[in-house]
């Protein structure tokens, strides 16, 4: 099966639950495979991105692993123009190419937009095309989307979490369409898309695959960035245990092998889950990682993620474009 992605075909759902089998089993052989793909596509290429909360808590979604609703935190809080353009340049200078500005709640209003369109400006003009803008922000209008992306924002992020079918037991406050809304205005308006999801809620293995099929047929993202539960005190999912670091190396195989031509970006609760095998990651298919901490848990550190990275003999670049299909 991997020789024939390899070859340009794409799989289908019954093979790759059967590969989630031989996952079980082989999954060293699977790592191989997965980094064949991985290595005709991206080389030994690697992207970094930075975030910042640019609105944290107060949001009256109800998603049940997010440390951002009210309940948790009643009033938002949010970031300066300062600490986004300071992250902006802590980006630059630790070789990550682009920063995503994240906003809890389900929609943006004119003042939260507007800051985050002002933001785009700045780090426009300040670092031009070495630093791209990502944004965060829930549901768009047609309008809104424009008007991020005139300000330049080029990739929009707008996670689908799971499956379809899955999605009610952890989401009840929107749906699984709203998302897929909002997913196809900021296309329109121009935008690339950062979609993907959040592992460990008690899905299943079908869940899982049928979600990196929902990607990969029907919205087509560029990047898909893969999360892992990390749970928070306090959240419905608090006592959740995480999913094992052989578990997410082969949810990580199973996305490049469904996906061989998106940027796979290893997301939050990379280092709770993936534990010493942090360095796997990359072997079995990512290629990228967000750096420098996430929206409401520290991570490693951009000094131990670089050091991971060379040590790996990787190449940090700016450009992820896949490479042709060498016949």
């Amino acid at each position: 099966m991997a020789r024939r992605v390899l070859e340009g075909q794409l799989l289908g759902r019954g093979d790759l639950l059967a590969l989630v089998e031989l996952s079980r089993n082989d999954l060293p052989d699977m790592v191989y495979w997965a980094w064949q793909i991985r290595q005709a596509r991206f080389g030994r290429r690697v992207r970094l991105c930075r975030i910042i909360a640019g609105k944290a808590g107060g949001c009256g979604e109800n998603c049940k692993w997010c440390a951002q609703s009210a309940a948790m935190v009643p009033k938002p809080r949010y970031a300066t123009m300062g600490q986004i353009l300071q992250t902006a340049q802590d980006a630059r200078d630790r070789r990550a190419a682009g920063i995503g500005i994240v906003n809890s709640g389900r929609r943006p209003n004119q003042a939260e937009l507007q800051t985050v369109i002002d933001a785009a400006g700045e780090i426009r003009r300040l670092h031009g095309q070495a630093v791209y803008v990502c944004a965060s922000l829930g549901e768009l209008t047609p309008n809104q989307a424009a008007g991020l992306a005139s300000a330049g924002v080029q990739r929009y992020n707008h996670n689908l979490e799971s499956s379809r079918r899955f999605y009610p037991n952890v989401v009840g406050s929107h749906s699984y369409d709203d998302r897929l809304a909002t997913l196809a205005t900021a296309r329109q308006a121009g935008m690339k898309l950062c979609c993907g999801g959040i592992f460990g809620l008690g899905e299943t293995w079908e869940d899982r695959v049928d979600l990196a099929l929902t990607l990969r047929d029907e919205v087509g993202p560029e990047i898909v960035p893969l999360n892992f539960l990390h749970p928070i005190p306090g959240t419905p999912m608090e006592h959740v245990a995480p999913v094992s670091p052989a578990e997410a190396i082969a949810i990580i195989t199973i996305f490049r092998l469904a996906m061989p031509e998106v940027d796979l970006k290893i997301a939050g609760g990379r280092e709770s889950n993936l534990r010493g095998l942090q360095s796997w990651m990359f072997h079995a298919g990512a290629t990228s990682i967000i750096t420098g901490g996430y929206l409401t848990t520290p991570g490693q550190g951009s000094d131990a993620d670089l050091r991971m990275i060379q040590n790996l003999g990787l190449e940090i670049v700016s450009d992820l474009s896949p490479e042709p299909i060498k016949n």
